[in-house]
């Protein structure tokens, strides 16, 4: 269990770094070691902690506090089970793990490790997050850091700007040994989940699941295109028989994902594990109330202070910036009307070439504005001051994925069905979604990497330059961990996903190559992802997911989406025009009527097929009834203990 950072003057591994401004008085610092060294019934954590003082071992004087925080093994078990791990038993079902019948859970290693090494850190992180003031009205040394009962005590400091951050070490030699097999070997597609999800935790190891599989559903489509690049590129007639499958992709992919997200759900035991109470945000603020949920003394605010944040502010920032966005799209129409009008009058080899300028030039306008606009929503949603981190969440997710969805796909939308221009929507099409990819990359893989290969060397440097006996051989990796990029979630990842299931399913029926693109995209972002996860960024907190969240429905309302955009563009076909060549109204009533039709089939295929295999919903079942089971013995033998110690 060891982390790479084992030296003989510590008692124990650590696997957390609390990290605390440099300028933190000596009796706050103190008074918080002995938090979390204290037993759970005297309000502290019960785990192992020790301080790195600054000045004597760190790299310089402006250097943080830190303390080191680990855990002995008796406490990992019982944070096991406050937790609601669900482990593996030896018989290969699924069950809560508890310290009454640990024997019966299969070891993950060969030295009887219950637990992975995200799992320790996640048990830690809890212990520390339940970390509540008691009887103490301040911190010491900070008379105006007021405390309140039941209040967290890190997200106290981290609120009034003492703490700066909390974060698990990663362990060089399991991070070597996943480096080598994910993205060490060239094998295109292959993710090894488990190896992630034990490494990183479920939440990370889900997206790269479905990455995966993603990447796998494009290759039917990818071929179809190959081959119908190579037979019929210019012949728009049969275009028909590419939006048809897209159709049909749109809705079964998202249908078997469901699927088997469950069944990996189930296989690292999160499809049953209990949401705990989620506690305010650290930034949340307010004037103080009390809580009517858990009646104790907190922050509170207005719900209607904030809906007028929300109606007054943010959406017409929101509509701004979809203003804003078309008028862009409107002058990137006249620059292209120019470039072609110029191509025409002096054509040449580069005046064939300078037709893709405008494309480019949008393409990469919008990427910025994407990028400002996600900043902007971050800003809003933090300002709308929103008491829980789901909550906050959600708001900002549907701010970004609303302006980002017009802002690529309005161009699109009125090339095809105002201007009915299908030369120009497959040009801008391919323009938009090779250039997205491009910038996209080098955004998110090689200027992280080009940050982290400075901080590196900066390190090093420093390193080099202090006396032998402040060289801790484990400092080195904290001092640089603590400086790297903090990893911020899979939500820029799942957005990067969810523009190109758009691009692949609306219109590449004009542009059969589309999803042949999106797989070298994705497959490229495999090893990239996999890459900045390794070398670029902190190890992330484990984070149960048994889904992929508030994405699934985003995912589905583009297959709805999908759906009408290509049966309008199957109508607007030639062959299907030609047929109704004098009667344009029953054309249009006959799109609408085969849509609406397709649409109630989509929804009853959901409704019939259900989300979760049966053989996955029966081990379910039989995992409850286990537990009622118990919960019932647990019960009846507290029951007998009452009547023996009454006499009765």
């Amino acid at each position: 269990m060891a982390i790479g950072i084992s030296d003989l003057s510590l008692p124990f591994t650590p696997m957390v770094v609390i990290e605390l401004v440099s300028n933190t008085k000596e009796e706050a610092i103190q008074w918080l070691v002995k938090k979390i060294r204290d037993k759970k019934e005297q309000g502290g954590a019960d785990l192992k902690v020790t301080a790195v003082s600054r000045g004597q071992e760190l790299l310089d004087k402006s250097s943080p506090n830190l303390l080191l925080v680990g855990a002995s093994k008796k406490r990992l078990l019982l944070g096991a089970e406050e937790t609601g791990l669900v482990k593996e038993c030896k018989d290969g079902s699924m069950r809560a793990f508890t310290c009454s019948n640990r024997g019966s859970f299969k070891m993950l290693t060969e030295d009887g490790c219950l637990f992975s090494i995200a799992e320790c850190q996640y048990i830690i992180k809890h212990a520390l997050d339940g970390l509540r003031a008691r009887q103490e009205a301040m911190v010491p040394g900070y008379p105006l850091i007021r405390l309140y009962p039941g209040k967290s005590v890190l997200q106290r400091l981290e609120a009034q700007g003492l703490l700066t951050q909390v974060f698990p070490l990663h362990n060089k030699d399991d991070l070597k040994k996943l480096a080598e097999f994910w993205y060490g070997k060239l094998k295109p597609t292959y993710q090894p989940l488990d190896d992630i999800r034990h490494y990183f935790g479920e939440e990370i190891a889900m997206y790269f699941a479905f990455l995966q599989y993603f990447t796998l559903a494009l290759f039917p489509k990818a071929l179809v295109g190959l081959l119908y690049y190579l037979c019929a590129w210019e012949d728009y007639d049969k275009y028909v028989i590419f939006a048809t499958l897209n159709l049909v992709w749109s809705t079964v992919f998202l249908e078997v994902w469901k699927r088997y997200s469950a069944t990996l759900a189930y296989k690292w035991g999160t499809i049953s594990r209990q949401q705990e109470f989620e506690e305010p945000r650290p930034a949340f603020h307010g004037v103080l109330g009390r809580n009517p949920v858990t009646g104790r003394t907190e922050p509170v605010y207005s719900n209607v202070q904030r809906s007028l944040k929300i109606y007054l502010v943010s959406m017409p920032f929101v509509v701004f910036s979809l203003y804003v966005s078309l008028c862009i799209m409107m002058v990137y129409f006249e620059m292209e009307f120019w470039m072609q009008s110029y191509s025409s009058r002096r054509p040449s080899p580069w005046s064939g070439l300078l037709l893709y300028m405008p494309g480019i030039v949008y393409a990469t306008i919008i990427e910025i504005m994407n990028r400002i606009n996600r900043f902007a929503a971050e800003v809003l949603t933090e300002w709308e001051n929103h008491v829980l981190e789901s909550t906050y969440q959600n708001h900002f997710i549907v701010k970004v994925l609303v302006f980002n969805f017009l802002n690529c796909f309005s161009s699109l939308f009125y090339i095809a069905f105002v201007m009915q221009d299908l030369k120009l929507l497959r040009q801008s099409l391919a323009t938009l979604l090779i250039t997205t990819q491009i910038v996209s990359q080098v955004i998110e893989a090689f200027l992280p990497y080009w940050l982290q290969t400075r901080n590196r060397q900066r390190i090093h440097k420093k390193r080099r330059d202090l006396p032998a006996y402040r060289r801790a051989p484990w400092l080195e990796q904290v001092e640089l961990e603590r400086s790297m990029l903090a990893y911020k979630g899979t939500f820029d990842d799942y957005q990067e996903l969810f523009l190109l299931f758009g691009y692949v399913s609306f219109f590449s029926c004009v542009f059969p190559l589309a999803a042949f693109f999106a797989v070298l995209n994705n497959v490229t972002e495999m090893y990239t992802d996999a890459f900045k996860m390794c070398k670029d960024f902190k190890r992330p907190f484990l984070e149960p997911a048994a889904n992929i969240g508030v994405w699934q429905l985003a995912f589905e309302t583009m297959s709805v989406v999908a759906l009408i955009t290509n049966c309008a563009l199957i109508g607007m076909s030639p062959p299907v025009r030609l047929a109704f060549r004098d009667a344009e109204a029953d054309l249009i009533l006959l799109v609408v009527a085969v849509e609406h039709a397709l649409l109630a089939l989509k929804f009853v295929l959901c409704l019939i097929i259900p989300d979760i295999p049966r053989e996955i919903q029966t081990k379910l079942a039989k995992m409850e009834f286990e537990k009622l089971q118990a919960l019932k013995q647990q019960r009846l033998q507290q029951a007998r203990e009452s009547l023996e110690l009454n006499g009765g």
